[in-house]
């Protein structure tokens, strides 16, 4: 296969489950040999895993007691309140994806994000970070340039954790134009806990925000907005481990 030979159709196709069975393991194959490409179709996949879990139960609810009263006195009535229903739902999806929510609602895609990220690239042994430590100097002014302000990389080994590296990921920042930060960091019995870190000034100097914590699946996330970035800080850790290191975070970033 050529590097080109797989389409971006062809991808969501197969995390979707529509991709024609004679296809998937050509697909498949060429993904063993893209790894880049293969952690996008893992996310693709938690996203789609994430939206099922949130809204699947709103497809197979029963229809209100109200609307199937009004379908004695009208069929066209139904008609239109099911096909509202449905526009309403592929609105909320389709934000979701696109990542144009209001700024309250994109703050609450953060945790989301932050877990599925973790969850991606947390169990990684030869290829946790894109830019290990030893050159975090680099690491820092490459993702400042990419998320269009000034970060830097906490360091965490008062609190027991050591900074493996970070990379650059996509994702629906609010102001900026797709890039976000990974940090990771490792305890001595090989813990990790990742800091995701996302343009959310949406054009302009964003406030900021009190901690919050979030449980997606089996990964806590406590996260928050301060100037113009969002900052979500993610691990299977307990919620008071997780509370503790965020509180260093925060302090180190606002000395």
């Amino acid at each position: 296969m050529t590097a080109n030979s797989v389409r971006d159709d062809e991808l969501h196709g197969l995390c979707d489950g529509r991709l024609a069975a004679t296809r998937r393991p050509e697909v498949e194959a060429w993904l063993t040999s893209h790894p880049h490409e293969a952690a996008q179709v893992e996310v693709w996949r938690a996203q789609n895993a994430l939206l099922h879990r949130a809204y699947d139960r709103v497809l197979i609810a029963p229809l209100p007691a109200r609307l199937l009263d009004a379908t004695k006195h009208s069929d066209r009535l139904l008609r239109m309140a099911a096909a509202l229903a449905w526009l309403a739902l592929g609105g909320i999806v389709g934000f979701l994806v696109r990542g144009e929510l209001p700024a309250a609602a994109l703050q609450a895609t953060l945790p989301r994000q932050a877990a599925l990220a973790h969850a991606v690239f947390s169990p990684e042994v030869r290829h946790p970070v894109e830019v290990d430590a030893t050159q975090e100097g680099h690491l820092a002014a490459w993702l400042s340039k990419r998320l269009g302000g000034k970060l830097k990389p906490p360091h965490l080994e008062a609190a027991g954790y050591t900074l493996l590296g970070g990379r650059l990921l996509t994702g629906e920042g609010g102001g900026g134009n797709g890039a976000v930060a990974q940090f990771m960091y490792q305890d001595a019995q090989g813990a990790r806990l990742t800091l995701y870190v996302r343009n959310d000034a949406s054009g302009s100097e964003a406030g900021a925000t009190a901690f919050r914590f979030s449980r997606e699946g089996n990964i806590g996330v406590f996260y928050w907005i301060d100037g113009p970035f969002g900052y979500a800080l993610a691990g299977n850790s307990e919620k008071a481990e997780l509370l503790r290191v965020a509180t260093i975070v925060y302090r180190q970033l606002n000395p």
